[in-house]
């Protein structure tokens, strides 16, 4: 395991000390523990504009889309989980 130094200003290594004895984890571990979910959150987010970047474009390519309408009542169907259909996709380019 690679070794990595950081500076903290005073009131952050104080917060960490506190927080990690609350968790009952050493300083060290809870630091690892919040760079890695940071870490993870980063990814999630560039997965999603990766996602969100694919869709544009394929509708786009497509001339297609779905009625917003439609898409929050599913949406909110699937909250409440009930059966319900995906809204089906229209043509939106002539």
């Amino acid at each position: 395991m690679a070794t990595t130094s950081i500076k903290l200003p005073d009131d952050i290594k104080k917060r960490v000390k506190q927080s990690s004895e609350k968790q009952g984890l050493s300083a060290h571990a809870f630091m690892v523990k919040a760079i890695e979910r940071a870490v993870e959150a980063e990814e999630r987010k560039a997965s999603f504009i990766a996602d969100a970047k694919a869709a544009r474009a394929e509708a786009l390519r497509s001339g297609k889309g779905y009625s917003a309408a439609e898409t929050h009542t599913y949406i909110r169907s699937r909250i409440r989980q009930d059966k319900t259909e995906q809204p089906k996709a229209i043509t939106w380019r002539k």
